[in-house]
């Protein structure tokens, strides 16, 4: 299969997606919900969702719920799970995992600007894009100034940011996962400057209106989707959660549509 045709399947036809991130228990103690998430996965496919990043445990283990949506696998991992900052990550899995489990690409979080790990995950991109592009796999790069968690103003910089989004797909990424602002001229900066794909890292935990207005921006500012972790899986209503996101996102609606999908849809 061509690296076209699987970014096909992570993109929908009109060239955006919704991604739910399942992939928390790699990185957090904090992972209420998730598998929750994946075992009601059907209703939120039904109602809009495109991809799913999921960890190497969760493909084996539920490979039946998995079996209906576009999965992306998390290669890389905290090395300190108990540690919230996620002071440092490594691979654990490359390619041909993702391949020999059905997953349509890969995923992995980059650093710039931290003095202990750029290096590292710079490299470890470059090498997964290296080795993706003789198997046609697409590679997702989470490009996260500085540190996983936002820590300084320097972390949340939009020069920060789009320098990094750039970093990743000057080494090998085929789309980027990245912090976005919400506002949309700024947003429009980070987006020229990748030259690839963007897709925004979930957003702030805050209530739908307020959600769903930093939503219909990023969609303005021509970002392709989001993928959501927290705000799907720990909402009270994850299938209304995509079903609104699916509106904002794939059908150009407005934010007070949206609000009321998500409070029609159970």
């Amino acid at each position: 299969m061509d690296k076209v045709r699987r970014l096909s399947h992570i993109f929908a036809k009109d060239g955006k997606t919704i991604i739910v991130a399942l992939d928390g228990f790699g990185f957090s103690k904090s992972t209420d919900g998730v598998d929750y998430t994946v075992k009601n996965l059907k209703g939120l496919i039904d109602h809009g969702l495109d991809a799913a990043l999921v960890t190497y445990g969760q493909a084996k283990m539920f490979e039946k719920e998995l079996a209906d949506v576009t999965t992306i696998l998390r290669v890389d991992g905290s090395v300190n799970v108990f540690d919230s900052s996620v002071p440092e990550t490594t691979q654990f899995f490359g390619i041909q995992d993702a391949l020999k489990l059905g997953a349509e690409g890969v995923v992995c979080m980059t650093f710039p600007g931290d003095p202990e790990r750029e290096e590292f995950s710079h490299k470890m991109l470059s090498k997964l894009a290296q080795t993706a592009e003789n198997w046609n796999v697409p590679v997702l790069a989470e490009t996260l100034p500085y540190s996983y968690p936002v820590t300084t103003p320097e972390s949340n910089d939009p020069i920060s940011i789009s320098t990094a989004a750039r970093l990743g797909v000057e080494y090998g990424a085929d789309v980027v996962k990245t912090r976005m602002t919400g506002d949309i001229e700024i947003d429009k900066k980070i987006v020229a400057n990748a030259k690839r794909p963007v897709v925004a890292l979930g957003g702030p935990k805050t209530d739908n209106e307020t959600y769903f207005k930093f939503v219909k921006n990023l969609m303005d500012a021509g970002v392709k989707g989001v993928a959501c972790g927290r705000n799907i899986t720990k909402d009270s209503n994850p299938v209304g959660k995509v079903a609104a996101l699916n509106a904002l996102i794939h059908q150009n609606s407005s934010v007070e549509e949206a609000l009321k999908i998500y409070n029609s849809v159970k």
